[in-house]
Protein backbone atom coordinates (compact mmCIF):
# COMPACT_ATOMS: atom_id res chain seq x y z
CA UNK A 1 0.00 0.00 0.00
CA UNK A 2 1.51 3.49 -0.58
CA UNK A 3 0.38 7.05 -0.65
CA UNK A 4 0.66 9.73 -2.77
CA UNK A 5 1.92 13.04 -2.38
CA UNK A 6 -1.14 14.70 -2.36
CA UNK A 7 -1.90 13.01 0.42
CA UNK A 8 0.68 14.97 2.50
CA UNK A 9 -2.71 17.04 3.73
CA UNK A 10 -3.38 14.18 5.74
CA UNK A 11 -0.75 13.65 7.41
CA UNK A 12 -1.52 14.80 11.54
CA UNK A 13 -0.05 18.27 13.02
CA UNK A 14 -0.85 17.17 16.75
CA UNK A 15 1.90 18.42 19.11
CA UNK A 16 4.48 17.53 16.38
CA UNK A 17 5.34 14.49 17.41
CA UNK A 18 3.70 10.89 15.57
CA UNK A 19 0.50 9.77 16.57
CA UNK A 20 0.85 6.04 18.34
CA UNK A 21 -1.60 3.49 16.87
CA UNK A 22 -1.99 -0.21 17.72
CA UNK A 23 -3.21 -2.76 15.03
CA UNK A 24 -5.29 -5.51 15.87
CA UNK A 25 -6.27 -8.01 13.10
CA UNK A 26 -5.63 -12.08 12.88
CA UNK A 27 -4.26 -11.88 9.56
CA UNK A 28 -0.61 -11.23 9.22
CA UNK A 29 -0.73 -9.75 6.02
CA UNK A 30 -3.43 -7.15 6.42
CA UNK A 31 -1.99 -5.53 9.59
CA UNK A 32 1.36 -5.22 8.06
CA UNK A 33 -0.18 -3.70 5.04
CA UNK A 34 -1.98 -1.43 7.53
CA UNK A 35 1.28 -0.68 9.20
CA UNK A 36 3.36 -0.28 5.32
CA UNK A 37 0.06 2.57 5.14
CA UNK A 38 0.56 4.24 8.47
CA UNK A 39 4.69 4.50 7.70
CA UNK A 40 4.07 5.78 3.96
CA UNK A 41 1.89 8.52 4.91
CA UNK A 42 4.05 9.53 7.68
CA UNK A 43 2.88 11.08 11.33
CA UNK A 44 2.02 7.95 12.84
CA UNK A 45 3.90 5.24 14.63
CA UNK A 46 2.37 1.72 14.95
CA UNK A 47 3.48 0.74 18.37
CA UNK A 48 2.11 -2.98 18.64
CA UNK A 49 0.39 -5.13 16.06
CA UNK A 50 -1.65 -7.79 17.67
CA UNK A 51 -3.98 -10.87 16.27
CA UNK A 52 -6.97 -11.26 18.99
CA UNK A 53 -8.94 -8.73 20.79
CA UNK A 54 -7.70 -9.84 23.75
CA UNK A 55 -4.04 -8.81 23.27
CA UNK A 56 -5.42 -6.23 21.70
CA UNK A 57 -7.02 -5.10 25.05
CA UNK A 58 -3.98 -5.71 26.50
CA UNK A 59 -1.92 -3.76 24.48
CA UNK A 60 -4.06 -0.81 24.50
CA UNK A 61 -4.25 -0.91 28.84
CA UNK A 62 0.06 -1.31 28.50
CA UNK A 63 0.46 1.50 26.04
CA UNK A 64 -2.06 3.79 25.86
CA UNK A 65 -1.60 4.30 22.16
CA UNK A 66 -3.19 7.77 20.52
CA UNK A 67 -5.46 5.55 18.18
CA UNK A 68 -6.34 1.65 18.15
CA UNK A 69 -7.44 0.18 14.39
CA UNK A 70 -9.68 -3.47 15.28
CA UNK A 71 -10.84 -5.45 12.53
CA UNK A 72 -14.26 -6.65 13.78
CA UNK A 73 -13.94 -10.10 13.27
CA UNK A 74 -11.99 -10.52 15.67
CA UNK A 75 -13.23 -14.22 17.19
CA UNK A 76 -11.43 -13.92 21.14
CA UNK A 77 -13.68 -11.40 22.34
CA UNK A 78 -16.75 -9.07 20.77
CA UNK A 79 -14.82 -5.83 19.20
CA UNK A 80 -17.08 -3.73 20.64
CA UNK A 81 -16.19 -5.55 24.39
CA UNK A 82 -12.92 -3.51 23.51
CA UNK A 83 -14.08 -1.00 22.50
CA UNK A 84 -16.98 -0.29 25.28
CA UNK A 85 -13.77 -1.49 27.92
CA UNK A 86 -11.64 0.99 26.70
CA UNK A 87 -14.11 3.93 26.64
CA UNK A 88 -15.17 2.94 30.85
CA UNK A 89 -11.85 2.59 31.38
CA UNK A 90 -11.54 6.33 30.17
CA UNK A 91 -7.56 5.38 28.68
CA UNK A 92 -8.35 7.80 26.09
CA UNK A 93 -7.65 5.67 23.31
CA UNK A 94 -10.07 6.61 20.46
CA UNK A 95 -10.96 3.07 18.66
CA UNK A 96 -12.08 2.55 15.18
CA UNK A 97 -13.29 -0.76 13.52
CA UNK A 98 -12.45 -1.79 9.86
CA UNK A 99 -14.44 -4.67 8.24
CA UNK A 100 -15.55 -5.92 4.75
CA UNK A 101 -19.51 -5.00 6.54
CA UNK A 102 -21.48 -1.96 5.20
CA UNK A 103 -24.75 -2.78 6.51
CA UNK A 104 -26.49 -0.13 8.49
CA UNK A 105 -27.06 -1.67 11.21
CA UNK A 106 -23.56 -3.13 12.09
CA UNK A 107 -22.19 0.17 11.54
CA UNK A 108 -24.71 1.78 13.47
CA UNK A 109 -24.01 -0.54 16.54
CA UNK A 110 -19.96 -0.09 16.51
CA UNK A 111 -20.26 3.85 16.88
CA UNK A 112 -23.36 3.30 19.55
CA UNK A 113 -20.46 1.44 21.49
CA UNK A 114 -17.90 4.42 21.29
CA UNK A 115 -16.12 3.46 18.39
CA UNK A 116 -15.09 6.80 16.63
CA UNK A 117 -14.82 5.23 13.11
CA UNK A 118 -15.97 2.49 10.69
CA UNK A 119 -13.47 1.78 7.82
CA UNK A 120 -13.95 -0.82 5.00
CA UNK A 121 -10.74 -2.99 4.43
CA UNK A 122 -12.28 -2.11 0.31
CA UNK A 123 -11.31 1.84 1.21
CA UNK A 124 -8.61 3.04 -0.87
CA UNK A 125 -4.90 4.45 0.71
CA UNK A 126 -6.56 7.90 0.22
CA UNK A 127 -9.63 7.03 2.27
CA UNK A 128 -7.68 4.97 4.77
CA UNK A 129 -5.29 8.41 5.23
CA UNK A 130 -8.16 10.40 5.51
CA UNK A 131 -10.34 8.52 8.14
CA UNK A 132 -6.35 8.27 10.23
CA UNK A 133 -6.21 12.12 10.22
CA UNK A 134 -9.88 12.62 11.18
CA UNK A 135 -9.03 10.26 13.69
CA UNK A 136 -6.01 12.03 15.15
CA UNK A 137 -7.78 14.95 15.34
CA UNK A 138 -10.60 14.04 17.27
CA UNK A 139 -13.03 13.57 14.74
CA UNK A 140 -15.52 10.80 13.48
CA UNK A 141 -15.09 9.23 9.86
CA UNK A 142 -17.15 6.27 8.33
CA UNK A 143 -16.50 5.14 5.15
CA UNK A 144 -18.61 6.83 2.24
CA UNK A 145 -19.57 4.06 0.84
CA UNK A 146 -21.97 3.17 4.16
CA UNK A 147 -24.92 5.08 4.05
CA UNK A 148 -25.50 5.68 8.21
CA UNK A 149 -28.09 8.06 7.80
CA UNK A 150 -30.34 6.47 5.76
CA UNK A 151 -33.28 5.55 7.58
CA UNK A 152 -35.95 4.24 4.99
CA UNK A 153 -35.46 1.23 3.20
CA UNK A 154 -36.41 0.38 -0.24
CA UNK A 155 -37.47 -2.92 -1.27
CA UNK A 156 -39.52 -4.44 -4.36
CA UNK A 157 -40.60 -0.64 -4.84
CA UNK A 158 -41.92 0.26 -1.55
CA UNK A 159 -40.34 1.44 1.48
CA UNK A 160 -40.01 -0.21 5.21
CA UNK A 161 -39.97 1.91 7.18
CA UNK A 162 -39.56 -0.22 10.13
CA UNK A 163 -36.67 -2.39 9.87
CA UNK A 164 -36.91 -5.35 12.32
CA UNK A 165 -33.17 -5.37 13.28
CA UNK A 166 -33.61 -2.13 14.70
CA UNK A 167 -35.54 -3.72 17.33
CA UNK A 168 -32.86 -5.89 18.85
CA UNK A 169 -30.82 -4.41 21.26
CA UNK A 170 -27.10 -4.08 20.98
CA UNK A 171 -26.68 -7.24 23.26
CA UNK A 172 -29.31 -9.44 21.29
CA UNK A 173 -27.53 -7.88 18.07
CA UNK A 174 -24.36 -9.30 19.31
CA UNK A 175 -25.92 -12.66 20.20
CA UNK A 176 -27.70 -12.63 16.88
CA UNK A 177 -24.21 -11.78 14.55
CA UNK A 178 -22.39 -14.67 16.91
CA UNK A 179 -25.17 -17.17 16.06
CA UNK A 180 -25.53 -16.78 12.52
CA UNK A 181 -21.91 -17.62 12.68
CA UNK A 182 -22.21 -20.82 14.03
CA UNK A 183 -20.95 -20.09 17.67
CA UNK A 184 -22.29 -22.19 20.25
CA UNK A 185 -23.83 -20.44 23.13
CA UNK A 186 -21.37 -21.29 25.85
CA UNK A 187 -18.66 -20.19 23.64
CA UNK A 188 -20.97 -16.95 22.93
CA UNK A 189 -21.05 -16.66 26.64
CA UNK A 190 -17.20 -16.51 27.43
CA UNK A 191 -16.75 -13.72 24.25
CA UNK A 192 -19.32 -11.84 25.95
CA UNK A 193 -19.15 -12.31 29.27
CA UNK A 194 -21.81 -13.34 30.33
CA UNK A 195 -23.77 -16.17 31.73
CA UNK A 196 -25.00 -19.31 29.42
CA UNK A 197 -28.33 -18.52 30.86
CA UNK A 198 -28.16 -14.58 30.12
CA UNK A 199 -27.32 -15.49 26.63
CA UNK A 200 -30.38 -18.34 26.33
CA UNK A 201 -32.75 -15.45 27.09
CA UNK A 202 -31.01 -13.00 24.58
CA UNK A 203 -31.69 -15.58 21.75
CA UNK A 204 -35.05 -16.86 22.71
CA UNK A 205 -35.84 -12.52 22.59
CA UNK A 206 -34.57 -11.67 19.53
CA UNK A 207 -35.62 -15.10 18.01
CA UNK A 208 -39.50 -14.12 19.33
CA UNK A 209 -38.49 -9.64 17.80
CA UNK A 210 -37.16 -11.61 14.35
CA UNK A 211 -40.37 -13.94 14.46
CA UNK A 212 -37.73 -16.78 13.81
CA UNK A 213 -37.66 -19.91 15.97
CA UNK A 214 -34.23 -21.84 14.85
CA UNK A 215 -30.80 -20.72 14.31
CA UNK A 216 -31.53 -22.23 10.63
CA UNK A 217 -33.93 -19.88 10.25
CA UNK A 218 -31.58 -17.12 11.78
CA UNK A 219 -29.00 -18.26 9.67
CA UNK A 220 -30.86 -17.73 6.50
CA UNK A 221 -32.18 -14.17 7.56
CA UNK A 222 -28.66 -13.26 7.78
CA UNK A 223 -27.66 -14.93 4.21
CA UNK A 224 -30.89 -12.39 2.97
CA UNK A 225 -29.92 -9.61 4.26
CA UNK A 226 -26.24 -10.14 3.56
CA UNK A 227 -25.28 -10.53 7.11
CA UNK A 228 -23.83 -13.75 6.99
CA UNK A 229 -20.14 -12.88 8.04
CA UNK A 230 -20.53 -10.55 10.79
CA UNK A 231 -19.30 -10.41 13.91
CA UNK A 232 -20.12 -7.13 16.37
Amino acid sequence: MSVSATQSAFIPYLEHRPVDVLLADELTLVREGLAALCNSIGGYRVVAQVGSAGAALEEIQRLRPKLALLDLGLSDLATTQVIRTVRDLQIGTRCAVFSTRKDRKTVLEVLRNGACGYVLKSSTPEQMAEALTQFARGGIYVSPQVEVMSVFRERSGRLQLNDPLDTLSSREFQVFSLLVEGVRAKEIALRLALSPKTIDTYRSSLMRKLDIHDVAGLVKYAIRRDLADLQA
